[in-house]
């Protein structure tokens, strides 16, 4: 199975020592603001298990992302299964424990991810998405280099009338992230 290490992160297959924490993160409203609702952690059991099972039948998905031997969120790449005009796609995404936020480990782990991804994965493309009023993760996806165009931003079809329901996209493609990969001084 796939691990990815950082100088400071790891991405790992799931532990089942891993579900006290992923469940409290996902109860947490501060992690949840910009997602429809927290997850109970029967909800968040289940939604291990089916990342642990993708990453099993796949060799990549979400990873569970370990700091000093603690889960402390996921990062990792999905196929959304939704249609939109960007649809199919395979998207990088996160969710961390708010005593992670600021570290700067969502975005080393999600460069690991857009490396296995272009390097290993031979993807042409990533993108990544979220609610419009998610500055903390625009913010993150601007740093790993993914640029946004408004004309592609679009209204979540499995949100329809919620207020989350505005979304921005980001795009990565293989040639920008080649030339960023090659670029002197480049983290």
């Amino acid at each position: 199975m796939t691990i990815l290490r950082g100088a400071r992160v790891t991405l790992r297959p799931w532990r089942d020592a891993d579900l006290a924490p992923f469940a409290a993160l996902n109860a947490d409203p501060r992690v949840m603001e910009f997602l429809p609702a927290a997850a109970s952690r029967d909800e968040a059991a289940a939604m291990m298990a089916r990342m642990r099972a993708r990453l099993a039948q796949q060799g990549w998905g979400h990873w569970a992302l370990d700091v000093d031997g603690l889960c402390i969120g996921f990062i990792g790449l999905s196929a959304p299964t939704f249609d939109a005009h960007f649809t199919p796609c395979i998207e990088v995404g996160w969710r961390l424990a708010f005593a992670a936020w600021g570290h700067g480990y969502a975005t080393e782990g999600a460069q690991l991810a857009l490396d296995h991804g272009f390097s290993q994965l031979g993807l042409d493309e990533i993108v990544s998405f979220t609610t419009t009023a998610n500055l903390r993760s625009r913010r993150v996806m601007e740093r790993l280099g993914m640029t946004h165009d408004p004309a592609d931003d679009f209204d979540h079809p499995r949100l329809p009338g919620h207020p989350l329901q505005p979304h921005v996209l980001y795009r990565l493609p293989r040639r920008q992230w080649a030339s960023a990969a090659k670029s002197p001084g480049c983290t």
